[in-house]
């Protein structure tokens, strides 16, 4: 007589199911953007009940703000890598604009899109969307200093010279996602205008891009 045999269940710990929620979340963000992250969405990627994403995340709106800040800021890490490469103050410019435009960084546009949008309406996600746009400005007023610094700049405020160069790069891939064209194209463009903005000489940051 043929008995079954019941195996033990492997019961998984509570930092367990929280990285599960917490990657089934980035993952969600990443493929199609902040607005898609639901109660609902986020348990079917983790494999769990709803409920126990309600357990282990404090509110959807603080997994949101965590997704976004996480998503975000791997980015310009990424893109600091990337910089880093390169010799100069405008060739550092020019690798920063390649790679910010390029295709592959569509799924990082779409999130900051939604972010823009949902940020409205949740305190904790606007305040996570100006300390991350504030990296980004620091990050690239650095550059522009680092310029200034070596004579090939001339701009004597590299702060907001850094917001504005940030903002037409936030202009130009929002365009391009929302129109579904490709942005690399205006790469060329935006280099131009970032040449006047700090005060290279013309061909400076333009001539780099395909160094």
């Amino acid at each position: 007589m043929s008995t079954s045999v019941s195996r033990p269940r492997t019961r998984k710990s509570p930092q367990q199911r929280s990285a599960e929620i917490h990657d089934a979340a980035l993952a969600i963000g990443r493929e199609q953007g902040l607005s898609a992250l639901t109660l609902r969405a986020v348990a079917a990627r983790a494999g769990v009940a709803s409920g126990l994403v309600a357990h282990y995340a404090e509110s959807m709106d603080d997994l949101v703000v965590r997704t976004f800040r996480e998503l975000v800021a791997s980015e310009l890490d990424e893109v600091k890598t990337e910089v880093t490469t390169r010799a100069t103050p405008a060739a550092r410019l020019a690798q920063m604009i390649t790679t910010v435009l390029d295709s592959e960084h569509n799924d990082i546009t779409l999130v900051w899109v939604d972010a823009w949008s949902l940020g409205r309406g949740s305190a904790a996600l606007a305040d996570a969307i100006e300390e991350q746009m504030a990296a980004w400005q620091s990050f690239i007023a650095a550059i522009i200093r680092d310029g200034r610094d070596a004579g090939v700049f001339t701009t004597d405020d590299a702060q907001a010279v850094g917001w504005q160069i940030l903002a037409m790069i936030d202009g130009i891939a929002a365009h391009a996602l929302t129109r579904a064209t490709d942005a690399a194209p205006f790469a060329a463009r935006l280099a131009a205008a970032c040449e006047t903005l700090v005060g290279a000489a013309p061909g400076a940051i333009v001539e780099q891009l395909d160094a």
